[in-house]
């Protein structure tokens, strides 16, 4: 309120004041000094009301600022209503005051104004929000959710607003879940494959080092043994080479995982190519290789070297793995308004169903004494999983015990 409107309702009310004041002086005289008296007594009650009274400005005011408190908290809960993370809006009574459709569909939808212990009972939660609402300072801790499934949250708690409403200060504070299972996961992974190279090249370069100290000792002036012990170290070496080839593969295709190629490339002459490359490897392994491939031309969006390396893998695979079935089938099929697949079936011993969940896991081995006779690094299906991730595209796998494996490409 200015000065100048202020002034003008305390002159009016002196007005009023002066005026009641002469009816009273005007009585007294008319009617004596009993009826005076209750005059001056009304007129300095009117006057007493008058003067306490609040002006119409005043409780105007008050009332826009109550409002305007209400728009300001609306505000807020539209922005909360918007992220997309899980979000509750608390009172410094740890009171719920709302919660996104996100923290909704995420841990249960429950009424507004029960206690945040009523939806979340980790005690590191509950001590991190008493903490934030006696400090004021924001807080973060870490949360597990075990089911259905295991999310690993980042849980910050943070005041937001504060203002005054009457005689006291409403404050509010924001409750987030920030969804971190994917980063943890990762990390596991990567602390996984570390390890697991590790003992991949500790196991070649200690049979190495036993052959060289074979060779410089008791075998020094023994030809035969020499040779044969040559030979043993030069397939270790080969195997050290395939599987730094194979790390490497996978840290190229990491660095360009989010760029997804350009290319068009004909599947036909690719696998067409791809089977002519093999050949000799299922000669060697007494296993034909039978190429299935529409009349017309069947063309994805892909990285051709790629894709090669994809097919090369899975027939490969097929021969070296499948091999007491003798035969390996490789399908092209669909196109236009149905999904392109390319099916590399082997009819070997199969797979067991437990593992076909882990087949592309780096390293993964279904029998480990078979993948390293058969010159396997454990890395190629990893390789083949991420190619595909690059080309939008899936790996299916379906395999029953006895009947042999089908290994499906679908774009």
């Amino acid at each position: 309120m200015d000065s100048d409107t202020g002034d003008e309702e305390r002159s009016g009310r002196g007005g009023v004041i002066v005026l009641l004041a002469v009816l009273a002086a005007t009585a007294a005289a008319v009617l004596g000094v009993h009826w005076a008296v209750s005059v001056l007594f009304a007129t300095v009650v009117a006057a007493a009301v008058l003067i306490r009274a609040p002006s119409r400005r005043k409780t105007a005011e008050k009332i826009d600022v109550f409002s305007g408190e209400a728009d300001r908290l609306a505000g807020i809960k539209g922005a909360l209503a918007a992220t997309d993370m899980p979000l509750y809006l608390l009172d410094a009574r740890e009171n719920i005051v709302f919660e996104n459709p996100v923290a909704a569909k995420t841990f249960g939808e429950g009424p507004v104004g029960q206690h945040v212990s009523l939806r979340n009972r980790s005690p590191a939660i509950l001590d991190m929000v008493r903490e934030t609402i006696a400090a004021g300072k924001s807080t973060e801790v870490e949360y597990s959710e075990r089911l259905p499934s295991t999310q690993v949250y980042a849980v910050n708690c943070a005041e937001v607003a504060a203002s005054v409403q009457g005689s006291g200060v409403a404050r509010y504070f924001v409750l987030s879940f920030r969804d971190i299972s994917e980063t943890r996961r990762l990390d596991r992974m990567r602390s996984d494959f570390v390890a697991n190279a590790s003992h991949e090249l500790r196991t070649p370069l200690a049979a190495v080092g036993g052959f060289i100290e074979t060779l410089q000792g008791p075998a020094r002036k023994d030809p035969k043994a020499a040779e044969k012990f040559l030979g043993i170290m030069m397939e270790q070496v080969n195997r050290m080479n395939r599987l730094v080839d194979d790390l490497l593969s996978l840290s190229r295709l990491e660095l360009k995982a989010h760029i997804a190629p350009s290319e068009k490339v004909d599947l036909g002459p690719l696998l067409g190519q791809v089977r002519d490359g093999l050949t000799h490897l299922a000669n060697d392994l007494d296993v034909e290789l039978r190429l299935h491939l529409p009349e017309n031309p069947v063309v994805v969006t892909g990285d051709r070297d790629e894709l090669m390396q994809v097919f090369e893998n899975l027939i490969q695979n097929a021969c070296k793995y499948g091999q007491e079935g003798k035969k390996v089938d490789i399908t092209l099929g669909g196109g236009g308004e149905t999904p392109v697949e390319v099916t590399v079936r082997d009819y070997g011993q199969g797979i067991p169903a437990e593992h076909i969940p882990r087949l592309t896991e780096r390293f993964y081995r279904v029998s480990v004494e078979a993948s390293r006779s058969k010159k396997g690094t454990g890395l190629g299906l990893a390789i083949v999983k991420h190619i595909l991730t690059r080309h939008r595209a899936r790996l299916i796998v379906t395999s029953k015990e006895g009947e042999g494996s089908a290994f499906t490409v679908r774009f």
